[in-house]
């Protein structure tokens, strides 16, 4: 029998440039996002940081780590949702192994 649920992490990396209430706004929406259509939510902000190399002239950026459980058709909508999203550079979704 297959699984239904997974476990995934995404790490997302906002423009700090934006503000610090728009960070934050940003870190609440995906959260409320991820614990509508998942479970055991985790979210872990790795705070600003220097760049291993620029993105689109910028150096610095703020990282977050997000952990879930989900169905798998979950992740595809939230990468989608992430490339849209004014002011996030880089996003990276993986399905951790058991």
């Amino acid at each position: 029998m297959a699984k239904i649920t997974e476990n995934y992490e995404v790490v997302y990396i906002i423009d700090p440039a934006v503000g610090e209430e728009a960070v934050a706004a940003t870190v609440e929406k995906f959260k409320a996002l991820a614990e509508q259509h998942s479970s055991s939510v985790e979210v872990e902000e790795w705070g600003k940081r220097r760049l291993a190399y620029a993105i689109d002239y910028k150096t610095e950026g703020y990282y977050v780590l997000m952990s879930f459980s989900c169905e798998p058709s979950f992740p595809r909508e939230l990468d989608r949702v992430l490339g849209i999203t004014d002011g996030i550079l880089r996003s990276m979704i993986v399905c951790k192994g058991e």
